[in-house]
């Protein structure tokens, strides 16, 4: 009888920027395999480029919680059903967890303010943010956090005048944001935490049926006067778009910057080009080689879907693994080597489908941003610390860095 392996996400602690060793040996098992979760039950592991497109795009699945998808721990499996409970009737945590057609409805709502058009026309105040946080570090204290001082503060400020949200509150909705994506928050906190969110969300829309401005924000304001959208539901999306506007960001800066100072030569070629196309080909190979999504995409079958030769019945369980997909030597030759020259752009790090990110033009922009700047900056850029002391976020949905130590 074959034993079916359990689902282990933990990365190695000397290679802590790959792919969980138990998701590499799952790999090489064959693209679709089984896995053993936490409470003995089983669900389908996705760990193949072309098969975790197949799941994606088919209109066989679903992410809603409530039809079945996976859960990771008792923790997850607690806050699941509290979160249901809590949004039933509410705006929820926006359109990423519902299936079309209301899952489109919405999503069409905030489409144009992420258009590859309007993301480039920030990209010169994009820039100024960068210049001034680089500016401030260098007058600052060496050694400094990297994270404190330029990762997390460049896309909050970018998304926060983005919505029209006071970036002066950037300690309130970070703290929550991370609360809500620590796997080890109680149902309790994780709810808490949203619910500030919610209601501080709230508050802003009122603010803005008052005294609307441009931003998207306001925007929401004005589908909700129209009654296209009630005002829990922009609420909901206002909390899903500040905090994957910012959380998401800060963390690939953080780690495309220490994968560019383990490899210097590979840094060079980002800092001394001033040709823009090597530069976005740089950031979608940093994309791929250091995928942030940590513990999978959820789906559950809705109806029977064939997949590399395997049937997955309907009401199965599936986790589809980007960081692994994103190593497929199928589709990368040499997929653990970092390689700002190769051509990327077929990686699953911004998911695939419908559900795929809605703000990658603005993540791709303000990467380009921030990688080069930096190191254009400040050429002598170095860790302050062995890579064994940083602080990993092992315990998130999104995987970084609590703390970059860097110095000049």
């Amino acid at each position: 009888m074959t034993t079916i392996p359990e689902y282990d996400i933990v990365r190695s602690a000397t290679c802590p920027l790959d792919p969980a060793p138990a998701m590499r040996a799952r790999q090489e098992e064959g693209p679709l395999t089984r896995v053993r979760l936490w409470d003995g039950g089983t669900t389908w592991l996705v760990t193949g480029h072309a098969e975790h497109r197949a799941v994606l795009g088919s209109a066989k699945v679903s992410v809603e919680p409530a039809r079945g998808t996976p859960r990771l721990s008792a923790l997850e499996a607690a806050a699941m059903e509290s979160a249901a409970s809590r949004e039933k009737g509410s705006g929820g945590i926006g359109f990423i967890l519902m299936d079309d057609p209301e899952h489109a409805r919405l999503r069409r709502m905030v489409t144009s303010a992420f258009t590859i058009k309007r993301v480039e026309a920030m990209r010169p105040a994009t820039q100024r943010i960068a210049d001034e946080l680089i500016d401030a570090m260098l007058a600052g204290p060496k050694p400094a956090d990297l994270v404190e001082a330029y990762a997390l503060p460049l896309p909050s400020l970018v998304i926060s005048n983005l919505l029209g949200v006071p970036y002066d509150d950037h300690e309130f909705f970070q703290n929550n944001s991370r609360t809500i994506i620590n796997r080890n928050s109680t149902p309790e906190q994780r709810g808490q935490a949203h619910q500030r969110l919610a209601e501080y969300l709230d508050d802003l829309l009122g603010e803005k049926l008052v005294k609307p401005s441009d931003d998207l924000l306001s925007g929401l304001v004005e589908r909700v006067k129209a009654g296209e959208l009630s005002r829990p539901e922009a609420a909901g999306m206002g909390v899903l778009m500040l905090f994957a506007g910012h959380e998401t960001t800060a963390n690939m800066i953080t780690l495309g910057t220490l994968a560019l100072l383990q490899h210097p030569e590979q840094a060079a070629l980002l800092r001394d080009g001033d040709d823009p196309k090597p530069v976005a080909a740089a950031v979608e190979e940093l994309l791929r080689y250091l995928t942030i999504t940590h513990g999978g995409l959820r789906r559950v079958a809705l109806e029977d879907i064939e997949i590399a030769g395997q049937t997955i019945k309907a009401g199965e369980g599936i986790l589809v693994i980007n960081e692994i997909a994103n190593r497929d030597p199928a589709v990368f030759p040499d997929p653990d080597r970092l390689d700002l020259e190769r051509n990327a752009r077929l990686h699953v790090s911004f998911g695939y489908g419908v559900h795929q990110c809605l703000g990658q033009p603005l993540a791709r922009m303000e990467l380009q941003v921030a990688y080069s700047t930096l190191l254009r900056r400040v050429p002598d850029l170095a860790l302050a610390a062995e890579v064994e002391q940083i602080p990993f976020k092992h315990d998130g949905f999104v995987y970084g860095a609590y703390e970059l130590p860097v110095t000049w």
